[in-house]
């Protein structure tokens, strides 16, 4: 038997693609660069050939390999990186520890258990690497997948069997250059966010307070507010945000699980991938990029996705919110408050562009429609019985307060008012519905106990012998 005859198919596929990566073959690798969306210098090039090369030798059944998104994103993180001075570090630690004083008397909420940290760009795209990952990993794998099979599907009849023995290799390959999307998503993010709950879920692990000094100093750029008043102000606001998951230690696993369920629902449009294969232009790889990253590979939300991203906006919403009112409440010193504040709104609303890239790339929008409903929901609740019982319904998800709380917060609060004066609330629509349900199960049981009740008296009646 020849050797051509003895070679597997993946083997083939294997050494076509080696071709390909050393420049010999139909595609020059410089032009797969643009397609993974990175620069077209020598370092960027030989990263993604590495990260390629890297991909075709994993093990099947290996997963995605996130340490390439991670070293993308340190990668673009530290292009224009700036040292911390020493006195913005010290400035930056005595803003955490006002902030700490003002924040006792703003919330019942207890403090940290460690201390605030400060961050480079490059630390947080690292350190926040982990919950993105966990976050995009079902997206990065239906791509994959669906682009092999695709791809599988349409090849030339002779080329058939060559792709469907490669294809865990084609997986891994796919997995490669959408965690290489994802890392360059989290890099840019790295020079937007100013601390580590800026984009209103939690990306550190323990709860961990952080801020990124060097966006710090850019946020307040072109303000007409001293240093002071900006920094005051985002570590009130980053130490509210850690201190209520660390209360509510529910509340992370509930919120990133709730996401990982709306990504696990999303399918790819295979026919918008098969227009994509049937019409591949080699020298024009650009497309195939911009599919991935535009979000119309990803077609409309399904009734489940939709009910799963309507809870989760309204708990993104109601996190925000608290954050906003207890932070307002806590910088009345400060005289600046409402401009940086103001400043702060503005910007959540329109998010920055690698949040959107985050968006379309994983279908998935951030950012809390209902933010000012839900701060308006907060202050009423906190006007009307106090920081106490407004913190104590974070307490476990069954007192967290739902969408139509917030929609209209009389009857929440007059429960909370009646529990503050030790009585017993008058029930609610709900609470009568639920009584009423217990109490058919309850009649059910009984008369299921009565029936087998008699039918024993009666085989006892029948198998006893007769009295004598």
């Amino acid at each position: 038997m020849s050797d051509d005859e003895s070679k597997k198919p993946e083997d083939e596929f294997q050494e076509m693609l080696r071709e390909l990566l050393s420049g010999n073959g139909a595609i020059d690798p410089s032009q797969l660069a643009g397609a993974a969306g990175l620069p077209n210098d020598p370092a960027a090039l030989q990263a993604l050939i590495g990260q390629l090369q890297n991909a075709m030798q994993a093990a099947p059944g290996g997963g995605i390999n996130w340490q390439t998104a991670t070293d993308q994103a340190i990668a673009i993180a530290s292009e224009g990186s700036v040292a911390t001075t020493p006195a913005e570090r010290n400035a930056l630690e005595q803003a955490f520890h006002v902030a700490a004083l003002w924040l006792d008397e703003a919330t019942v909420v207890t403090a940290l258990a460690q201390e605030p940290i400060l961050m480079t760009r490059a630390q947080w795209a690292k350190d926040t690497m982990p919950v993105w990952a966990q976050m995009a990993e079902p997206v990065a794998t239906s791509i994959s997948d669906a682009l092999t099979r695709v791809m599988t599907d349409q090849a030339p009849e002779e080329m058939r069997s060559m792709m469907a023995g490669a294809s865990q290799m084609m997986r891994n390959i796919g997995g490669a250059l959408f965690a290489m999307q994802l890392g360059q998503v989290v890099g840019q993010l790295s020079r937007e966010v100013v601390s580590g709950g800026d984009i209103g879920i939690p990306l550190l692990d323990e709860n961990r307070a952080a801020l990124v000094p060097q966006n710090v100093a850019s946020f307040g750029e072109g303000l007409d507010l001293g240093d002071d008043q900006v920094q005051l102000y985002l570590a009130v606001r980053e130490l509210a945000h850690a201190r209520l998951f660390r209360h509510a230690r529910w509340l992370r696993l509930d919120l990133i699980s709730s996401i990982t369920e709306f990504a696990r629902g999303i399918t790819i449009d295979t026919e918008r991938l098969e227009d994509l294969a049937e019409g591949f232009d080699p020298s024009n790889p650009e497309e195939l990029r911009q599919a991935m990253v535009d979000g119309s590979l990803i077609p409309p939300k399904s009734e489940a996705q939709l009910a799963t991203l309507a809870r989760l906006e309204t708990t993104l919403a109601l996190i925000e919110g608290w954050v906003d009112v207890v932070t307002a409440q806590a910088t009345t010193r400060l005289p600046k408050a409402d401009s940086v504040a103001e400043m702060v709104r503005r910007r959540r609303a329109t998010g920055g562009p690698a949040e959107s890239a985050f968006a379309t790339l994983v279908g998935l929008e951030l950012r809390p429609r209902r933010l000012r409903e839900a701060a308006a929901f907060w202050q009423k609740v906190s006007d009307a019985v106090g920081t106490e019982a407004r913190d104590a319904l974070w307490a476990h998800p069954d007192l967290v307060p739902s969408g139509s709380d917030i929609d209209d917060p009389t009857a929440l609060i007059a429960r909370l008012e009646a529990e503050a004066r030790g009585e017993t609330p008058e029930p609610d629509e709900f609470d009568t519905a639920l009584e009423q349900l217990l109490q058919q199960e309850d009649s059910r049981e009984d008369d299921s106990a009565g029936s087998e009740g008699d039918s024993g008296s009666t085989d006892e009646r029948r198998d006893d012998p007769p009295h004598v």
